[in-house]
C-alpha cells in the first residue's frame, strides 16, 4: 500500500532530523545489508568455535573435567549459532526477510496440495483391490 503524500513529507521529515541529528549512524543504517551483519556473527561463531577446542584440549590434557565439558558446551553453542547465521546469510532461514536485493521472497509450499502418506497409502491399497 503505498504511502499518502502527507505520510510521505512527514516521513522525509523524520529522516531529515534523524541526518541532522547523527549523519554517521544514518549513513550506516542506510547503506548496512543485513548480510553484512550474519558475516560478522559467523566469524564470532568461528572464533567462539576455536576457543571451546582450546577449552577443550586443556580440559583434556590437564585432568579438569568441567573445563573440558564447559570447552565442548562453548563449541556447541558456537556451532549452532554460526550454523543459524550461515542459514540466514544465504536466504535458508525461517523468515524470508534476508532475501538478496533484487530477488522476491519465495512462497511458502502448501502441504495441504499434496496428500499425506497415510492418503497415499490407503490410494495404493484400494487400487490393489481394484486390480484383483
Amino acid at each position: 500500500m503505498p504511502l499518502s503524500e502527507h505520510e510521505q513529507r512527514l516521513l522525509e521529515q523524520i529522516e531529515q532530523a534523524l541526518y541532522a541529528e547523527d549523519p554517521k549512524w544514518a549513513n550506516t543504517v542506510r547503506i548496512s545489508d543485513p548480510r553484512n551483519h550474519y558475516k560478522r556473527r559467523l566469524v564470532k561463531a568461528s572464533i567462539g568455535f576455536v576457543l571451546g577446542v582450546v577449552l577443550l584440549m586443556v580440559g583434556v590434557v590437564a585432568p579438569i573435567i568441567p573445563l573440558g565439558v564447559g570447552g565442548f558446551v562453548v563449541m556447541l553453542a558456537a556451532c549452532l549459532w554460526g550454523l543459524s547465521s550461515w542459514k540466514r546469510m544465504n536466504g535458508f532461514g525461517g523468515d524470508n526477510t534476508t532475501a538478496r536485493p533484487g530477488q522476491a521472497a519465495q512462497p511458502e509450499r502448501r502441504r495441504a496440495s499434496r496428500p499425506s502418506f497415510m492418503e497415499r497409502m490407503e490410494e495404493r491399497w484400494r487400487r490393489r483391490g481394484e486390480d484383483r
